[in-house]
């Protein structure tokens, strides 16, 4: 068996943090590895429960003391809101201790075990993407459901205001609950470091590399690739720097346990060997450590991805966007009805506005220019100005020093922006004029960023983006506007465009107050 050591080459800055790359130059021959077990134990009785990655376990415990008191708070805050509140239950004015039992105890503890049957504590949905926060919405639903049969069978007359008010309490301030839970741990995760899984990689190189750069975009995902094992011999490696130590002719379990591994990701071809992947996850049956499979199937989000057996093959279904149906209409009415009401409310931003750019630099108040939109379609984006009137017979002095790469120019410290135009720019006031582009249909709330019309034909991918109405606000722009590079900014739109619904939307213009008010990525 070989072993492929890494020698300490240099720092590079990989998805904000620093990190040692090493360069597969040696290779040491070690004595062979001892095989190690099946998984399976000789007793059931005697198989390791306990996964070896339990970051888990305190997280949870905390969710189901912010979900309980989430409850319970809901249940007190009703009771003090309507003097009705202990109608229904017998002698509750003399002996409220009944009462006080189902509010305080038997409701909070329902809404636990029923987000536990939904399996909104489930590990693999905590932290990351929105099928925490659906599971609990379902929860909620199931609760209102259950408390309205039991109501219905037993014929107490309860007070509806009252079992409205704290079941829609308790969803609310559950969820919100989730949310700053959420937001420590990737507090944690980003500056600590814990609460992370710690990833073995197998397969070829180029499989495991791509993997890498995936799952470390996002440290908040909790992903720390930590070694790769090559499946296609030491050769494929050799003189080529890596982000993390690579070895091969490894029992992949003794490697687990040798790096501190607690998770096995298979990569691409590496799952497409007849019966290793099964005899794998054999292997690891009892071991505490975690198997997952990345296909090479990128940027596709679970919705549209279905496992189905058949003949015990597990074939992976792919289902096309959606692109149209009630959703989408549902999304268009959202959008009409947000722009009118946007438009009316800011009227008087609007005014204020409009004087302060007149009285920096004399000229028209709004910039208009023609950009792409829905199919090829070309629209006039409104704007508020905020270059100076030559900006463009500038321009040219200045493509020399552009900072980003792809179709735009961009710079942090453009001469052509005058200072009410940068305070307009960095604050994203100078984006809200798009409402009247929205209310016309022309634009959505929610989309790929429309981009302008004279820089020539959309080619390859990037005419993906045209599938959907541009956006003033998308994917792009929450993470990261500016300071991503052009490819990054057409990877995110298209995974938009693959992946689209209208929760995503929402979740999307959630995150976009944050980016403003940080005005993070915006010159």
């Amino acid at each position: 068996m070989g072993e492929v050591t890494a020698s300490l080459q240099r720092p590079v800055t990989n998805t904000g943090r620093s990190e040692l790359v090493r360069h597969v130059d040696s290779f040491e021959i070690q004595p062979p590895t001892p095989p190690s077990h099946n998984g399976v134990p000789r007793s059931a009785w005697a198989r390791a429960r306990r996964r070896v990655s339990r970051w888990h376990r305190p997280y949870t415990a905390i969710l189901l003391l912010l979900d309980f008191a989430a409850a319970a708070f809901a249940s007190f805050t009703a009771i003090h809101t309507f003097d009705q509140a202990r109608s229904g239950f017998y002698n509750a004015q003399e002996d409220p201790t009944w009462f006080f039992t189902v509010a305080f105890v038997l409701l909070p503890l329902g809404w636990v075990v029923i987000l536990w049957g939904h399996r909104a504590y489930d590990r693999r949905y905590l932290g990351l993407g929105p099928e925490e926060f659906k599971r609990v919405i379902r929860a909620g639903v199931a609760v209102a459901a259950t408390v309205s049969f039991l109501v219905f069978a037993t014929k107490t007359d309860l007070s509806r205001w009252t079992v409205g008010t704290a079941l829609l309490g308790a969803l609310l301030l559950i969820l919100l609950g989730r949310i700053l839970a959420r937001f420590v741990l990737h507090v944690i995760r980003r500056n600590i470091g814990q609460g992370s899984h710690r990833m073995i990689l197998v397969g070829t190189l180029p499989e495991c590399l791509e993997v890498h750069r995936a799952v470390t975009r996002n440290l908040a995902a909790g992903l720390v690739p930590v070694a790769i094992h090559l499946t296609d011999g030491y050769a494929a490696a050799r003189g080529l720097e890596t982000p993390v130590p690579v070895y091969t002719g490894r029992d992949v379990l003794a490697l687990v346990r040798e790096v501190g591994g607690d998770t096995i990701a298979v990569c691409g071809s590496a799952s497409a060997e007849p019966g290793e992947l099964r005899r794998l996850a054999w292997q690891l049956e009892g071991s505490g450590v975690d198997l997952v499979v990345a296909p090479q199937l990128t940027d596709i989000a679970g919705p549209r991805v279905h496992i189905r057996p058949i003949e015990g093959l597990p074939l992976l279904h792919v289902e096309e966007p959606t692109l149209s149906g009630p959703a989408l209409l549902a999304k268009n009415l959202m959008d009409r009805v947000a722009a009118g009401l946007g438009l009316l409310l800011l009227i008087p931003a609007f005014v204020a506005i409009a004087v302060a750019i007149k009285i920096s630099d004399p000229g028209p108040v709004f910039f208009r220019q023609p950009r792409v939109g829905h199919e090829g379609r070309t629209f006039r984006v409104w704007k508020f100005r905020t270059m100076y009137v030559d900006a463009e017979e500038r321009l040219a002095s200045l493509v020399d020093q552009n900072e980003t790469d792809g179709m735009l120019f961009k710079m942090k410290e453009d001469p052509r922006v005058f200072p009410v135009g940068r305070f307009l720019r960095a604050s994203s006031l100078d984006e809200l004029p798009q409402l009247i582009n929205v209310l016309m249909g022309e634009m959505s709330l929610v989309g790929p960023r429309p981009l302008p019309a004279d820089d020539g034909d959309f080619l390859g991918d990037v005419r993906r983006r045209l599938l959907v109405r541009p956006g003033m606000t998308g994917l792009w722009q929450v993470s990261g506007r500016s300071d991503l590079s052009w490819d990054e900014a057409v990877r995110l739109d298209l995974y938009y465009v693959d992946n689209w619904s209208l929760a995503y939307d929402l979740s999307i213009l959630w995150r976009t107050v944050g980016v403003v008010l940080a005005r993070k990525g915006a010159y």
